[in-house]
């Protein structure tokens, strides 16, 4: 494999990715920085291996679709999700929409580069934690708050919890004020809160696990 694809809109995280991926003898880095830019620059070059952050500016849990897009175009890829998520909800949709792989972002380096060798060999990879956290969610047929939401009422909450209004949230996902309305709505259903306060107070609890950075 001589070309790697990472997907990321930080700044040091794809400095430090470099440096690895030199370690690592990859010849080719391809960077992009949101979700349309590495699905255009998959599409173009194929590379062997793809690295994707889930979280990106625009709200919550965007990688998880461009992981299904590129599992979608090429069945072979190895995609290893690299993120600062350690919901085993959210981990479990990684791996179901195509990740070969998950690994943390706050890891040692020595761990990344074990994590991103395994997935490269074309073996799965998740650390013995995480993967204990996943089985015991899915033997327990356990359901975490978030785990009803659809990406994009997660996307919404995400994006309340941050103190956005109805109207920015509309302006920035490029979606009408009706749609944020009706998704909040049955946010508040689905998360049995009755006002949008308790909505906010719901989305900032869960941000430092499952929703933000």
């Amino acid at each position: 494999m001589t070309s790697v694809l990472i997907v990321d809109d930080h700044p040091v995280i794809l400095r430090g990715f470099r440096r690895i991926m030199e370690d690592a003898g990859v010849e080719t880095v391809h960077e992009a920085t949101d979700i349309v830019g590495g699905y255009r620059l998959f599409h173009r070059l194929r590379p062997g291996m793809v690295v994707a952050d889930l979280t990106f500016r625009t709200g919550a849990l965007a990688g998880l679709s461009l992981i299904r897009q590129i599992r979608a175009l090429e069945r072979d890829t190895r995609i290893l999700a690299f993120s600062m998520h350690d919901d085993p909800v959210i981990v479990s949709r990684a791996l179901e929409s195509g990740a070969t792989g998950y690994v943390l972002k706050d890891v040692p380096a020595a761990q990344f580069h074990a994590a991103f060798e395994t997935v490269r060999a074309g073996r799965s990879y998740l650390d013995h934690d995480l993967a204990t956290r996943v089985a015991v969610l899915g033997l327990a047929g356990q359901r975490a708050p978030l785990a009803d939401l659809t990406a994009r009422e997660l996307q919404i909450l995400s994006l309340l919890g941050r103190g956005q209004s109805y109207q920015t949230i509309a302006d920035g996902l490029a979606v009408s004020y009706r749609t944020v309305i009706g998704a909040s709505a049955s946010l508040r259903h689905k998360l049995g809160v009755r006002t949008l306060a308790e909505l906010i107070h719901v989305a900032v609890s869960q941000g430092e696990g499952g929703l933000t950075r």
